[in-house]
C-alpha cells in the first residue's frame, strides 16, 4: 500500500521519526496527495481504518483520537466540543453547559460507560456500583420465557433519579457473584496447559424494583444479565459500509451453511431481510440494514445507540426528542405520581423546571394528574441544543481507529496467519470496503453534510457484522450475538488500567485466550468446530494467534 503524504507525516510524527526535509513547525508546508516512495511500507492491514480512518497513537488516550478527515475538512473544534459533552457530567440544573439530568437517569456520563473511550470494565463481586468510572455494564432485565424485556422498567433500566423522585431499581440490593464453568475439555489444552473460565450471576430482589415496594405486583418472571458497553472508535467506519455489502454477507453465509445454529431468522431468511431497522417516531419509517448493538437493534450511526444514549442515559431532551425516557408501559410514571413523598416535593421539583409557570398542566388539577402531565409530555423544554448534538455526533462519527500494533513481531504475522487457517477470520471477517458513505439518517435529523465521511476506504474491523451463538453458560439474552469488532480491543488494560482484557459481552474472559475457549463451551457452539482447532495446535501457535488478536 502506498501511503499519501497527510498519512504518512501523522505517522512518522506519532512514531518520532524526522523526515528529511519536513519541518513540523513550517506553516508553509504543503501537504499533497502523491504518493511517496514505498519507503518503510507497511501491509494493508496495518491501516485499520485505512487513509482516512486511521490513528497512530498507542498510549493510554489511543481511543481518543480524531481521524484525519476531522483534521483535514475542518471538524476538529467541534469534536472537541463533542468529546467534552461525551467526558463531563450532566447536571440537574435547568440551565447552563450539560443541564437537564433526570427526573431518571443511568448515568451521569457517557465515559462513565466508556472509560478511555474503550468498552466497560468488568464488575467486580458484591454489590453492583453504577458510579464507579468504568462501570459499562448495564442491567438486562428480561422474561426468560419470551426472551423479551420486562415491560416495566426501561430496557436500560435507570438506577438514580433527582428527588422527589425515586429510582426505578435501587442498585445496593443488587449483587453480582462470579462463578467458575469447566468445558467439556476439562479447561485442560492436549498438551496440558490450563485455563479457567468464570461468568457473573447478578442477583436483583424484587424488593429493589420500586414499583414493587409501592404494591406493583409483577406481571412476569425475570431474570438479569449484564451486558457490556462496547468501543465507540471506528463507528463512524462501520456506519460508511453499505447496506448491499451486509446483505450480501449474510447471503455468504446462508450459502455456505456453516453455522450450526443458523441465520437469526427474526432478521433474515431465503436472500432478503425479515426486519430492518426504522424509525417511524422522527423518521418516515425507511428502512435500514442493522449493525450496531450485540442485539442489532440498531440501524445507521446517525440514529444509533450513541445517539439515542446521549438521550436516555441521562433523560435530558433535544429537539427531536421532547420527552423522558421511561419505561414503555408508564408503569414508574403511574405509582410514582401516586407515592405521597413525591407528591410532597414536586412542586419545588417543578417550579426550578417551569418557573414562569408555561405549562399549565404541570400546575393545574390534582397532584397525581400535575405529575403524570409532567412525566408523560411530549412537548418538554429543549435541554441540548442541536449545536451540541451535531458537535458529539461529529465526535462519535470522528473517532479514529489505531493502526495495529506490533506488526514487525514475527508471531503477529504467524497469528493472523494461523487465525485464517483455523477458521476464526470467517465471522471475524478481517476486512471490508466502504462505500460512498452518503449519510444515512432514520431520525431525519441530519443532512449529511455536517459530519465526517468515510468513502472507498478498505478497513480492517475483524468482524462480519452478523449475529452467531456461542451457547455460553448465562448467556446473552436470546443468546444471539453480532461478531465483536476486534480492532483496538487488545489496547484495553493500556488505557483502562484494568486488571484484566475484559472481553466478551459481559467481560467475562480475563484474557483473549479465555475468550478463544468460551467460543468453544458447548459443543452447540458456532465457533465450536474452529475452537477445537485451535486447541489441538501447539502451544506455540496458540500464543501466536493471542499475540495477533491482542495487537490488531
Amino acid at each position: 500500500m502506498k501511503q499519501k503524504f497527510r498519512l504518512f507525516f501523522l505517522y512518522a510524527m506519532a512514531a518520532g521519526t524526522v523526515l528529511p526535509g519536513v519541518t513540523a513547525c513550517d506553516d508553509n508546508e504543503k501537504i499533497t496527495d502523491e504518493p511517496l516512495p514505498e519507503v518503510n511500507d507497511k501491509p494493508e492491514w496495518y491501516y485499520a481504518g485505512g487513509e482516512l480512518g486511521t490513528s497512530f497513537l498507542t498510549t493510554a488516550n489511543a481511543l481518543e483520537q480524531p481521524t484525519p478527515v476531522v483534521e483535514s475538512e475542518g471538524f476538529y473544534q467541534q469534536f472537541k466540543n463533542g468529546e467534552s459533552l461525551f467526558e463531563k457530567p450532566f447536571m440537574n440544573n435547568t440551565s447552563g453547559v450539560r443541564s437537564g439530568l433526570g427526573p431518571v437517569y443511568i448515568r451521569t456520563s457517557c465515559v462513565h460507560c466508556h472509560p478511555a473511550y474503550s468498552h466497560g470494565k468488568r464488575v467486580e463481586a458484591g454489590t453492583y456500583n453504577s458510579d464507579e468510572i468504568g462501570n459499562g455494564t448495564l442491567l438486562v432485565v428480561y422474561n426468560p420465557d419470551t426472551e423479551a424485556y420486562v415491560s416495566w422498567l426501561a430496557g436500560m433500566p435507570q438506577l438514580h433519579a433527582v428527588a422527589p423522585f425515586k429510582a426505578p431499581v435501587d442498585e445496593k440490593k443488587i449483587t453480582v457473584k462470579w462463578l467458575e464453568a469447566t468445558d467439556g475439555w476439562n479447561n485442560t489444552f492436549p498438551d496440558g496447559e490450563t485455563y479457567s473460565l468464570i461468568y457473573p450471576e447478578v442477583n436483583m430482589p424484587e424488593d429493589a424494583i420500586y414499583v414493587v415496594n409501592q404494591g406493583f405486583e409483577l406481571p412476569e418472571s425475570y431474570e438479569v444479565r449484564l451486558e457490556s458497553t462496547i468501543g465507540i472508535y471506528g463507528t463512524g467506519l462501520l456506519d460508511a459500509i453499505d447496506d448491499s455489502d451486509l446483505l450480501a454477507q449474510y447471503r455468504l453465509e446462508e450459502a455456505d451453511g456453516y453455522m450450526p445454529n443458523g441465520l437469526n431468522a427474526a432478521f433474515y431468511a431465503n436472500g432478503q431481510w425479515v426486519s430492518q431497522y426504522a424509525n417511524t417516531l422522527q423518521g418516515d419509517g425507511t428502512g435500514y440494514a442493522r449493525r450496531f448493538t450485540y442485539a442489532l437493534s440498531r440501524g445507521p450511526l446517525q440514529d444509533a445507540a450513541g445517539a439515542n444514549a446521549f438521550w436516555n442515559i441521562t433523560n435530558a431532551t433535544r429537539s427531536d426528542r421532547r420527552y423522558h425516557y421511561l419505561d414503555g408501559a408508564g408503569t414508574w410514571a403511574r405509582y410514582s405520581a401516586k407515592d405521597p413523598e413525591v407528591q410532597a416535593g414536586f412542586d419545588e421539583y417543578i417550579s426550578k423546571i417551569d418557573p414562569d409557570h408555561e405549562y399549565a398542566e404541570w400546575w393545574e388539577g390534582d397532584m397525581e394528574s400535575r405529575i403524570l402531565a409532567y412525566l408523560n409530555s411530549k412537548n418538554l423544554p429543549v435541554e441540548v441544543s442541536d449545536d451540541e448534538y451535531t458537535d458529539l455526533m461529529v465526535w462519535h462519527r470522528g473517532l479514529a481507529v489505531p493502526a495495529v500494533r506490533d506488526i514487525d513481531n514475527p508471531d503477529v504475522a504467524r497469528g493472523k496467519e494461523k487465525f485464517e487457517e483455523i477458521g476464526c477470520a470467517y465471522c471475524h471477517r478481517p476486512s471490508w470496503k466502504t462505500g460512498e458513505d452518503r449519510i444515512k439518517d432514520p431520525a431525519k435529523f441530519f443532512k449529511g453534510d455536517e459530519l465526517p465521511r468515510y468513502p472507498n476506504q478498505t478497513i480492517w474491523p475483524y468482524t462480519d457484522m452478523v449475529q452467531h451463538k456461542l451457547h455460553m453458560a448465562n448467556d446473552i439474552r436470546t443468546g444471539w450475538c453480532r461478531t465483536t469488532p476486534l480492532w483496538g480491543r487488545g489496547l484495553h488494560q493500556r488505557i483502562t488500567g484494568s486488571d484484566g482484557a475484559d472481553r466478551l459481552h459481559d467481560c467475562r474472559a480475563r484474557t483473549a485466550m479465555e475468550a478463544i475457549m468460551w467460543h468453544g463451551y458447548s459443543p452447540n457452539s458456532d465457533a465450536y468446530k474452529t475452537v477445537e482447532r485451535f486447541r489441538n495446535l501447539p502451544k506455540a501457535d496458540r500464543d501466536a494467534i493471542v499475540t495477533f488478536v491482542d495487537a490488531i
